[in-house]
């Protein structure tokens, strides 16, 4: 079965238990914001024994829940995107999973990392309803499986949807603005697994 694909353009912000989330339309262009959908995500991620996909900056996870639960790889951070790919979801991971990984590796793949996520996401439309990007709120409580060591954090994350990768820079500018002001803070790390992997 073919994946999906998507580039995921995004930024990050780390924000502590019960921050109010911003008004975004004090961002230009942001006309109107969706009321929050909840979700609750759970993802299995699998790596090998020597850890080749996160060294090569991939991430392979089987995530349930949310509009796209399925099995997903997310390629390395290129010119500030990553291309992620999808398959649905089942119990066994797809061959054409494997065959895509094949580049990075061809070793067994064991689990790294659980991480389960409580998300309030949010659509920011335009002045004729056409979604800019997704703002979702999540409580994250991660474990890294090589040690058992578990880890909890807040974070906020904004990811392009129908705004055109040239505006990103501005966008993401006024975005930085209007979080700060409402208390967010930098990233501690690139990626939720990296995170959960206390890198």
């Amino acid at each position: 079965m073919a994946a999906s694909r998507s580039v995921e353009i995004e930024k990050k912000f780390d924000v502590a238990a019960g921050t109010p989330v911003p008004d975004w339309t004090r961002v230009p262009g942001v006309a109107s914001v969706t009321a929050g959908e909840v979700r609750h995500l759970d993802a299995a991620y699998l790596d090998t024994a020597h850890l080749a996909l996160a060294q090569a900056g991939v991430a392979v996870r089987r995530r349930t829940g949310g509009p796209d639960e399925g099995w997903h790889v997310k390629g390395p951070l290129v010119d500030g995107g990553r291309v992620e790919l999808g398959w649905p979801l089942s119990d066994e991971m797809p061959q054409e999973l494997r065959d895509e990984i094949a580049q990075w590796t061809t070793d067994r793949l064991a689990p790294l990392a659980r991480i389960v996520n409580d998300r309030t996401a949010y659509d920011l439309l335009d002045a004729d309803g056409n979604v800019l990007a997704e703002f979702v709120d999540d409580h994250v409580r991660a474990t890294d499986q090589r040690g058992d060591v578990e880890r909890e954090w807040y974070e906020w994350e904004i990811e392009l949807r129908g705004l055109d990768a040239a505006d990103a820079d501005a966008f993401f500018a006024e975005i930085e603005r209007v979080a700060r002001d409402a208390g967010a803070l930098n990233p501690t790390s690139t990626s939720k697994l990296a995170r959960a992997l206390g890198r």
